[in-house]
């Protein structure tokens, strides 16, 4: 089966002329052509997302193509004249992939509104809901590696897909020939026939006005803060700028190696955030700047992370850190200044910290958790829409340094983060304190609360198999105690279930099933189990409270190497 996909790919797939080369290099490589072909690129509620080249394992205009297909046959079934909006990063090809789906929408008579440059994932959401589109796509890999990319569907709501319309455009891809079965046409064609259209600059300025609204502090003078930032080679480049520049921040160097769309990222091989090694020109250009920000954007500028001075060095802080901190500010001042409305929410991911309990309890909060992903947040805002109250939410985030106040989007937004977090530093340095002083209050008002995680890469066939095999162990031999401390009750929401040990009664979780293992340890600490839904890989939650500091510390580290060892690595 897979010979005879490689043999009709060599003889089909001729309309990128890097797949006809790559088809060419591989041959005779039985161990090439069975990764690129041993199973389709699967959709889900994330779209797709893949290394890029030849094979239906891959990302290419082929396996974009079948998944714009099933999404305009998706369009077709739900509305007539149907539209969708198109972004993309600066990733390799997405600019390729962008024009193709658009083409291949416009084929199946569908309006596509398509941004003329690279822009950030949630300016797509933002697009969707502005337009009053049908759906949304935007080309991205967010913060993977530069061989990989990835293609995020959206509905009309401005979220990723559900499950339900996921399941729909999977089960039209599966029927569709995935070279005859696309109707294509020519992008310059569509354009010049009305088919396709630009986005204009009234939607940006409109986005950038959204997010400006969500201001906390007016009247903090912004001029005195001194930010680095660097884009990561990405799309948060010009609306980061142009929104700290809205607010009175100008004093921002932009880290010049790192400032111009890469999608080969020469300066961040792996462009996240989240790890030191993104942050590396920028803390050099701070031995100069001396500034009391670093910021960093992933390519899709939906990520946002960040580094303050401490002493000489600067200290990085953790997504759930930056969420610690934004809930308290937001909720604290906007109490001080009577703009929090009545019965606030904020809605966290079920692997975020929960020293943010506390802190919402604090003010009066209500704290929702929700499965790991923003989509799940977005509907927690649908839900008070809906409900005639959308102005109860004030903050959504989640640990792996994604942030959202407002509801002008339904997915996590580096922009709007990036200003919010501006603003706070400069709030908290008119008081004389940096965002270090300000932790610590934090955690000696409402305990230590310790995270981290760990992922565990698991490429290729053998890879999946390791995992799910993980998986199934753990949910059936889960263990009594970690270090000493018993296990207080296991969350299976494979099956959406919690078992408390010492009762052996089992609750219902009011959650969607998911491939998610919890593990809560009679001390309030946790592990979390989970494979990655974007990338090959099995990621271990951990969460250690402690008295102190140094408590907090020890006992994190121990359950780290803990954690690691009941995974099997």
């Amino acid at each position: 089966m897979v010979n005879e996909q490689y043999k009709l790919w060599c003889e089909k797939a001729t309309i990128d002329a890097d797949l006809v080369a790559e088809l060419k290099a591989i041959e005779g490589n039985d161990e090439a052509i069975n990764d690129a072909f041993y199973k389709d690129l699967e959709f889900g509620t994330g779209g797709l997302r893949g290394v890029i080249g030849a094979g239906t394992n891959r990302m290419n205009v082929y396996t974009v193509g079948k998944a714009t297909q099933g999404l305009a046959d998706y369009v077709n079934s739900v509305t007539k004249n149907g539209s969708v909006a198109i972004a993309y990063d600066s990733r390799i090809k997405s600019d390729v992939f962008a024009r193709d789906a658009a083409a291949i929408l416009a084929a199946n008579g569908i309006k596509v509104y398509i941004y003329k440059e690279l822009m950030p994932t949630p300016m797509l959401s933002f697009a969707v809901r502005h337009l009053k589109c049908d759906a949304g796509i935007v080309v991205t890999a967010s913060h993977n590696p530069s061989k990989y990319n990835g293609y995020k569907a959206y509905g009309n709501d401005g979220c990723q897909l559900g499950l339900e319309a996921a399941d729909y455009v999977l089960s039209v891809m599966n029927q569709v020939d995935i070279f005859d079965g696309v109707r294509r046409m020519d992008f310059d064609t569509a354009l010049a026939e009305g088919k396709i259209e630009y986005i204009g600059e009234d939607v940006i300025d409109a986005y950038l006005a959204a997010v400006e609204d969500r201001r906390v502090n007016r009247d903090i003078d912004m001029s005195k803060l001194n930010v680095v930032y660097t884009p990561l080679h990405g799309s948060g480049n010009k609306p980061v700028r142009a929104i700290l520049s809205k607010i009175g921040a100008t004093n921002v160097t932009v880290v010049p190696e790192q400032e111009k769309p890469d999608g080969n990222f020469p300066t961040a091989p792996y462009p996240n955030p989240e790890i030191r090694q993104a942050f590396e020109c920028a803390l050099k250009l701070a031995e100069i700047v001396k500034p009391d920000l670093l910021l960093a954007t992933d390519p899709d500028a939906d990520r946002v992370g960040i580094a303050v001075p401490n002493g000489d060095e600067y200290r990085l802080f953790s997504g759930n850190e930056v969420g610690a901190l934004l809930l308290e500010y937001i909720l604290k001042c906007r109490k001080a200044n009577g703009t929090l409305p009545e019965n606030p929410v904020a809605v966290k991911t079920i692997v975020t910290s929960d020293v943010c309990l506390k802190i919402a309890e604090d003010y009066g909060c209500e704290l929702r958790d929700v499965l790991t992903g923003f989509k799940f947040i977005g509907e927690q805002i649908a839900n008070l829409e809906a409900e005639g109250h959308p102005e109860r939410y004030v903050f959504g985030f989640e640990e792996s340094y994604g942030y959202l106040a407002g509801t002008y989007v339904r997915d996590k937004d580096a922009v709007i983060a990036s200003m919010l977090i501006c603003e706070m530093v400069a709030y908290y340095k008119s008081q004389g304190k940096n965002l270090i002083e300000v932790l610590s209050e934090l955690y000696d008002k409402y305990g230590y609360y310790y995270c981290s995680q760990k992922s565990f890469t698991c490429e290729g066939q053998a890879g999946m198999k390791q995992i799910a095999d993980i998986m199934e162990r753990l949910a059936n031999n889960p263990p009594g105690e970690v270090e000493g401390i018993k296990v207080a009750r296991f969350d299976n929401l494979n099956k959406s279930e919690s078992l408390d040990i010492a009762s052996g009664k089992i609750t219902a979780i009011n959650l969607p099933k998911s491939n998610v293992l919890g593990f809560y340890l009679a001390d309030g600490s946790s592990l979390i189990v989970r494979p990655s839904g974007t990338e090959p890989k099995i990621k271990l939650y951990i969460s250690a409270v402690g008295a102190t500091d140094a408590d907090a510390t020890a006992w994190r580290e121990k359950l780290e190497i803990a954690g690691t060892k009941l995974l099997g690595f």
